[in-house]
């Protein structure tokens, strides 16, 4: 292992004083080095290229022991001791998943709308029925709260909004940019659930006219 270290420096430090401060011989290490790696050092390369693929499969989700039970199911002969002592030498952490986190809350004192939809959720044309709707998803930046709005015609996002907290601004946000975006005509439906986020009283399961609605 201190060969190695040695190797690895080679160019940045003298050979000799890093034999001196390692306290192995330099003659040693030449020895070593026209040696070349050893098996179980040419192996722990092998494995540190499984290891770097299970690890990157799991999106950076994979600690040590289910990275060692992947490689077991994959046929390799290998201790979590040393898929745990690689992992370290390659700076790979685990990543768990987040905790589930509550992003509506329906036990509040607002007004609730009339379910127009009713689990119907076909629609004939664009900007007929709008769906809202918020998930935790993590980013570069970290964890972040997504409200979407969903067009039920084509499914395609129309409307969008991302912040660190859950807030109405967070889904007011996404629905005026729907709004703007399509500009729909008087009647459509916009559909969410009866979070206290979402179920704002002037939009949610009303049928509306987006210009008087922007001017709120």
């Amino acid at each position: 292992m201190r060969y190695a270290c040695i190797e690895s420096q080679r160019r940045q430090f003298p050979i000799r004083m890093m034999c001196r401060l390692l306290r192995v011989k330099a003659s040693g290490f030449y020895a070593w080095r026209r040696r070349g790696p050893s098996r179980r050092a040419r192996d722990d390369e092998r494995l540190k290229r499984r290891i770097c693929a299970v690890h990157a499969e799991s999106d950076g989700v994979y600690g040590s022991p289910k990275v060692r039970d992947e490689l077991l199911d994959a046929g390799e002969r290998v201790g979590r001791h040393r898929v745990a002592r690689l992992m370290r030498e390659l700076g790979l952490k685990g990543c768990p998943k987040k905790r589930y986190t509550v992003t509506t809350d329906s036990n509040h004192g607002f007004n609730v709308a009339p379910n127009r939809l009713a689990r119907d959720f076909a629609a004939t044309a664009p900007n007929q029925r709008w769906v809202a709707d918020i998930t935790y998803i993590r980013t570069a930046e970290g964890w972040l709260y997504l409200a979407v709005v969903l067009d039920l015609y084509s499914r395609a996002v129309v409307g969008w909004s991302m912040s660190h907290r859950i807030t109405r601004e967070l889904v007011l946000r996404a629905l005026l940019m729907a709004l703007w975006s399509r500009h729909p005509e008087s009647g459509l439906v916009h559909h969410s659930d009866r979070g206290s986020q979402l179920g704002f009283n002037w939009s949610s399961q009303h049928g509306f006219d987006w210009q008087s609605v922007a001017t709120h």
